[in-house]
């Protein structure tokens, strides 16, 4: 068995195991929070880390999921399980809406064009009091039992995260990830063997558009309690950096990045003022160490674990027809 297979077998022993032996409850808060963000990044590493598109305005369909759930379980009194898929429904249609005029746009004007929308949305929020309270915000529903305490909340996200990752890792791996990755690398080339560009950024856009819905409904519930100012622009910009930090063109190292990422202001809490400066520190450091990201250093120390066997074929030189060429020369 690979260092990587055993690796991943203890991190999902490790993560069916939490609730038994979490110290406290707001371990498996944290550890519902990092499934959430996963659920979104999940999508999102799709349209950045496989096709590179700059999106970077995610937070937006993260806004946009959380106050249909709240609306629709909370406000109307739909059954939660309803709220959550139509919150996804409605993700991806928005996905759609902004991805049809904004994919055709070059990678800086369309991130420009995706910020734009986030804006957009954070504005529409404080202007619908009526309907979404405005400045003050709206009360995040909790789910029926048994997901209605932090153990079964974490487990439901856990199994919706464990979800996404299967649906974005068989995407990934079969030949629609790498007609996504001849994308990002070179466009006109993959245009060249027949790789329908528009549709498969779509395509993906519209999917990270789902689980940033998805994503949303289990954010309002784990807040409990949403406002305009808790989706601010800076979560969008460290959905994104996840990616970057974690290495593009990989599911484990986003996944790496986001858990890093969401557990650092965690490990430097006496310092938490200096939050930013660790965060910046961190990305300048995998930048200039590990450009490839934090999950290629992981695949480096498999590799020193477990070296892949050389084999060196011995070469028998056919002595007679040698000798013949030589004579012939002469």
């Amino acid at each position: 068995m690979s260092p990587k297979t055993i690796s991943l077998v203890l991190g999902g022993l490790l993560a069916a195991t939490l609730p038994w032996w979490a110290g406290d409850p707001y371990q498996l808060h944290l550890a519902g929070l990092i499934c959430v963000y996963w659920i979104l990044i999940a999508g999102l590493n799709l349209v950045v880390g496989y096709t590179g598109q700059l999106s970077i305005g995610h937070v937006g369909l993260l806004a946009i999921g959380a106050y249909v759930f709240a609306i629709l379980a909370g406000k109307l009194g739909w059954h939660p399980a309803v709220a959550v898929v139509a919150a996804g429904a409605l993700g991806g249609l928005c996905g759609l809406g902004l991805g049809l005029p904004s994919l055709r746009l070059p990678g800086f004007y369309f991130a420009m064009a995706t910020m734009a929308f986030a804006l957009i949305v954070n504005e529409l929020v404080l202007a619908q009091v009526d309907l979404t309270g405005g400045g003050i915000g709206l009360p995040g529903p909790l789910f029926p039992p048994p997901f209605d305490t932090p153990q079964g909340f974490y487990v439901l996200a856990a199994l919706l995260a464990l979800g996404v990752t299967l649906l974005s890792w068989n995407i990934a791996r079969r030949m629609w990830g790498l007609g996504l990755m001849s994308i990002r690398d070179n466009p006109v080339a993959a245009q060249a063997v027949g790789v329908p560009l528009f549709r498969a950024k779509l395509v993906v856009f519209v999917f990270s558009g789902v689980t940033a819905g998805v994503a949303g409904a289990l954010f309002a519930s784990l807040q409990s309690y949403i406002t305009p100012d808790t989706f601010v622009f800076e979560l969008s910009l460290f959905f994104f950096v996840c990616i970057i930090i974690g290495g593009r063109g990989s599911i484990v190292g986003p996944f790496l990045g986001t858990v890093v990422l969401t557990a650092l202001p965690e490990l430097v809490a006496p310092l938490a003022k200096l939050g930013n400066f660790f965060y910046g520190l961190l990305l300048l450091a995998v930048v200039l160490i590990v450009p490839e990201g934090i999950g290629r250093v992981f695949e480096l120390i498999g590799e020193r674990l477990r070296p892949r066997p050389t084999r060196h074929a011995a070469i028998t030189p056919d002595l007679a027809r040698l000798a013949r060429a030589i004579g012939e020369r002469r």
